[in-house]
């Protein structure tokens, strides 16, 4: 039998170098997922060990200002980190950004005041919001086409399992306001990935390429927000935005509601929430890049609008107990809200050339999180206000209706090339 052509075996998706490129890829955006989830797990424990129990207004308070401190981290990460991929190489940034939020994903553990946890929160996230931007651009780059579909697939199912495992973990030891501490530790074992990314991982041949012709030209930050890319830039933002302010203006809190719901008295519902949750946004995730690749772009960011907002309703505002029925409800939820983070790695890097690939669709996402940062401290308000986090959820979901407007205008880009 003849050996294959060079040629063949390059482009072969099985190929060495491509399979350790989604390997390495997969691992950090599901230690992405574990960062994402470890503090609504934490926080209502940890704000009442540094604050006092019975105080819900200020966890409320304080677990809005934490999570906005941590949107806007991931932001700047996001958009720092992938101008460094442009410019360094995406394989180079990613080691990088992982070693960061690992580090100080550790540090949380030292942490006496409300305050400490914000300033850490913050600093991982730099590099947590740096690595999903590099992570994209490298898979999208390194396979073929045809592949996009499951590979944003895989981006999105991976973060969630990595929130899953959270949940697994803080099942079996609960995490209550004598016990937090040891579960940032965990967070650092991302660091380990860093040596695999640095020995084994290849750099993007396309971003080779284009680095090599892009002497002289504008900077990555002044081409995307400049004609013909301002418009997809702004629209990617608000698109990212509306997703994000339900995920973490009301999602990210149904742990803290059902630990309110039991009066404190189960620890592990934070944990059975977390769990079903995760499983169910894995799905989400997975199945929504690939059940709507088949239509347009713009339809299929209506559709998940308009079934994150169907589900926000029957949730936030018919009355809840604790219990089966409440468990599915949370399920439907985290399904609906998780599918855009399956549909967003296919539909961002269709939207810039390779050369500004990696801090379009950076800043699109994670500016998206700076107005998230906002929606997070409304829903520290609102909670404060209303005294509990149904009515908080039932305002904030409302977003999804900016989302539907949203598609109508969103450019279409389905069945096109990655742009060069």
């Amino acid at each position: 039998m003849p050996l294959a052509s060079s040629s063949q075996t390059k482009t072969s998706p099985l190929q060495k170098g491509v399979a350790l490129t989604l390997l390495a890829a997969v691992l950090g955006w599901l230690l992405d997922g574990f960062e994402l989830g470890l503090f609504p797990v934490v926080a209502r424990p940890a704000l009442q060990d540094m604050l006092g129990r019975g105080i819900e207004g200020g966890v409320g308070l304080w677990m809005g200002r934490i999570t906005a401190a941590f949107l806007v981290g991931a932001a700047f990460g996001g958009i720092v980190f992938g101008w460094l991929g442009d410019r360094i190489g995406r394989v180079k940034a990613m080691s990088w950004s992982i070693l960061c939020y690992s580090l100080f994903s550790a540090a949380g553990y030292f942490a006496h005041e409300p305050w400490h946890l914000a300033v850490f929160r913050f600093i991982a996230a730099l590099g947590m919001g740096g690595e999903w931007a590099l992570g994209v651009a490298l898979v999208m780059e390194t396979w073929p086409d045809k592949y996009r579909p499951w590979l944003a697939a895989a981006i999105g199912a991976a973060a969630n399992i990595g929130m899953l495992l959270v949940g697994v973990v803080a099942r079996f030891f609960p995490v209550t306001p004598e016990s937090w501490r040891w579960l940032f530790l965990v967070g650092a074992s991302p660091a380990l990935l860093t040596l695999l990314i640095r020995v084994w991982v290849p750099e993007s041949e396309k971003w080779k390429a284009a680095a090599a012709t892009s002497q002289h030209r504008e900077s990555e930050l002044a081409t995307v927000f400049r004609p013909p890319l301002l418009s997809a830039t702004l629209l990617g933002i608000l698109m990212s935005a509306v997703a994000l302010i339900g995920t973490w203006g009301s999602v990210q809190w149904i742990p803290l509601w059902a630990d309110q719901l039991t009066g404190g008295n189960q620890p592990d519902a934070k944990a059975t929430v977390q769990m079903v949750s995760s499983l169910a946004a894995a799905f989400g995730a997975m199945l929504g890049p690939v059940l709507l690749a088949t239509i347009p772009r713009r339809i299929a960011y209506g559709v998940l609008c308009g079934s994150a907002l169907a589900f926000s309703i029957w949730l936030f505002r018919v009355p809840a107990e604790w219990g089966p029925l409440f468990l599915i409800k949370v399920a439907g939820i985290a399904f609906t809200s998780a599918s855009f983070y399956g549909f967003f790695p296919l539909y961002f890097p269709e939207l810039f050339p390779t050369r500004v690939r990696a801090t379009g669709q950076g800043i699109c996402y994670n500016a998206g999180r700076i107005i998230a940062a906002f929606g997070a401290m409304a829903s520290g308000q609102l909670v404060a206000h209303f005294g509990g986090y149904a009515q908080m959820g039932g305002v904030i979901t409302l977003v999804y209706v900016l989302g539907i407007a949203l598609s109508f205008v969103a450019p279409e880009t389905r069945g096109k090339p990655l742009p060069e």
